[in-house]
């Protein structure tokens, strides 16, 4: 071996990028001066490609693999630069490494709502949210549409135009759908689908893909969602009497949390009310005819003209039935208060005695105290 060819093979490189990011997109060679010396080893590896560009004009394109830089693998570059057959001579040009595997797990979500038209609901506002992996088909066209000159172009910059696309065809697929809002997560894979097909399209300019799209969650506005869990209690429970009852047992558990507090009478009286009716529904039930005929009231309706008796609650326990002409003994003796809670055939729910006009007269003003004596 000659001196000159020992000379040569000192200058011999090694042209490759071993990517430990995980999410570079486009790295470009550093070359001072960009000079690459003819018979240089250029190493690809499998996710990647090689693109050769001089003067801004894509030229070569390596796919994986392992090349020695001549003449004849480069004939783009050659014919650009007007190299004769055995050019050996160093020269100018830019490698940029493609990333050309699947980027999995990035994000994308709806900063605001998208406004559709339910046929049940309405016009509704839905909140979206889920991953997609993006990939690069079409190297030269990335360099030429977004990377630019950039040295290292990474998947955070291209992110947010992404995420601007993909807002704009889920809005699209929610839109013409035309699926009830309740059956959008039974059809939240076959949307997703659609919407890959149609974001690969749309980005094909880019040289851009997306193989992989998911919608994690379709959301409504957290207002709307506790209206629509009321409704579907109320759908669990039947009709509004059943509701109502419901709305009262609750309010016998707020009673129960709050010892001591004005609502503990109320609540004592509501629940012996719903005890009661319960009692009277049970009996119905229970004495109802094997034949379907309507079921005998559990308790007789009072003969006409008779006086109605009324019920108490004196000292946390019912007491009745009382006879109208028992209650101003009851006053004196201190158990029928303003305050206590009384009920009667034909009313609704347990009620404090002063506001039972009824019991009115019961409970004469007070008068003030005598003056001092002169």
């Amino acid at each position: 071996m000659g001196f000159m060819d020992k000379v040569r093979g000192q200058f011999i490189d090694i042209v490759e990028f071993l990517d430990d990011s995980r999410d570079t997109l486009v790295w470009r060679f550093p070359r001072q001066g960009n000079e690459i010396k003819m018979n240089a080893q250029l190493v690809v590896r499998e996710g990647q490609v090689a693109v050769f560009e001089d003067e801004g004009q894509v030229a070569d394109v390596f796919t994986p693999g392992t090349y020695t830089l001549e003449t004849r693998n480069l004939p783009i570059l050659s014919d650009l630069k007007g190299w004769k057959y055995g050019f050996e001579s160093p020269f100018k040009a830019e490698v940029y490494f493609v990333g050309m595997r699947q980027y999995a797990d990035l994000k994308w979500g709806t900063q605001n709502p998208v406004t559709v038209r339910d046929p049940e609901f309405g016009v509704v506002r839905l909140r979206a949210f889920g991953t997609y992996s993006l990939q690069v088909v079409d190297a030269a066209r990335l360099l030429r549409q977004l990377v630019g000159t950039d040295p290292q172009f990474g998947t955070d910059e291209v992110s947010e135009f992404l995420r601007q696309t993909i807002v704009s065809q889920v809005g699209t697929a929610l839109g013409s759908s035309n699926l009830p809002m309740l059956d959008l997560a039974a059809n939240q894979q076959t949307i997703a689908a659609t919407l890959a097909g149609a974001l690969t399209t749309n980005l094909a300019d880019f040289g851009i893909s997306i193989p992989r799209f998911v919608i994690e969650n379709i959301s409504l506005p957290p207002e709307v969602e506790a209206v629509l869990d009321k409704r579907t209690q109320m759908g669990v429970l039947g009709d509004l009497d059943q509701f109502a009852k419901l709305q009262a047992a609750t309010a016998i558990g707020d009673a129960a949390n709050n010892p001591g507090g004005a609502g503990e009478g109320l609540g004592l009286g509501v629940g012996m009310a719903l005890g009661q009716q319960m009692a009277r529904q049970m009996g119905q039930q229970s004495s109802g005819s094997q034949d379907g005929a309507p079921a005998a009231p559990a308790m007789p309706p009072p003969v006409p003209g008779a006086a109605v008796p009324w019920f108490l609650v004196v000292g946390g326990q019912q007491v009745g039935p009382v006879d109208a002409a028992d209650l101003p003994a009851r006053v004196a003796g201190g158990d029928l208060t303003p305050a206590t809670l009384v009920w009667q055939q034909g009313m609704v729910a347990w009620t404090a005695a002063a506001d039972v006009p009824a019991l009115g007269g019961f409970f004469a003003a007070t008068p003030p105290p005598l003056p001092p004596q002169a």
